[in-house]
């Protein structure tokens, strides 16, 4: 139930070797699916640049770099893949607002609860719903993202994967998360010349239903946009405003 099969190929993405191997392979610096320069809208408007972060799944992203060139402070990224991890060691040793971890996000038990101020994700939880225990694996990982966020701190998803795939993940009770949605083209996508659409700003949030998935009559633009979930950890101020609703004898 909730594996995500739209994008998903027959690597396991969640074995270390697999990562290990595919950056032995390619080297250099590859980043999944947006640069900073497009996500930074997003990202200064919820993460401070004083903020303690999480990058999980950092791979050879270039991310985490930009994100210093433009202030910010303190950055732990962390990756399943020990060959990643001494590539990025070696890479920005130099760089004291960086640090880098071999750790799987599924257990990351070596940080305190409430370590991070923000994490953020691009493309880590995906790989995981690709796997065949991705019910599994997300539960932990999402479980240890929500543990390690601060009470107001903020988890950013981006993912290929639309609400439907996405939201019966994200919406768990116990993560006490309240979610805005955002979209966004791919990189390089051009809007067709007889295109009518009044799609709004990309900046602006996507309305959603009461469950957090899109309208029945909602046309995406770019048919491969990427999503990005902006998910806030509630203080105990904003949960005890929390609407309650009665039992009633339709729901017993």
């Amino acid at each position: 139930m909730f594996r995500d099969t739209t994008s998903c190929n027959t690597y396991n993405y969640g074995d270390a070797r697999y990562w290990d191997a595919r950056y032995v392979q390619e080297g250099g610096s590859f980043d999944w699916y947006q640069r900073y320069s497009a996500l930074r809208p997003f990202v200064r408007k919820y993460v401070p640049t004083t903020s303690r972060l999480l990058m999980v799944g950092c791979g050879n992203a270039v991310m985490s770099e930009d994100m210093v060139k433009d202030g910010y402070e303190d950055i732990m990224n962390i990756d399943i893949s020990s060959v990643a991890i001494d590539m990025m060691r070696k890479k920005y040793g130099n760089i004291p607002q960086l640090k880098y971890m071999q750790m799987d996000v599924r257990d990351m038990s070596f940080f305190p609860d409430e370590s991070f101020d923000g994490v953020i994700d691009k493309g880590t939880l995906d790989s995981l719903m690709c796997g065949t225990d991705a019910p599994i694996s997300s539960a932990q990982m999402l479980g240890e993202v929500s543990r390690l966020l601060k009470p107001g701190g903020t988890y950013m998803l981006i993912s290929y994967g639309d609400p439907s795939a996405r939201m019966p993940h994200l919406s768990r009770p116990v993560y006490n998360w309240k979610t805005v949605l955002y979209i966004i083209p791919r990189p390089g996508f051009e809007k067709p010349e007889k295109s009518c659409s009044t799609t709004k700003s990309y900046l602006e949030p996507v309305p959603t239903t009461e469950k957090g998935l899109l309208p029945l009559d909602f046309v995406l633009e770019d048919p491969d946009s990427h999503f990005i979930y902006v998910c806030k950890k509630m203080d105990e101020t904003e949960l005890s405003k929390m609407p309650t609703y009665p039992l009633t004898n339709d729901v017993i």
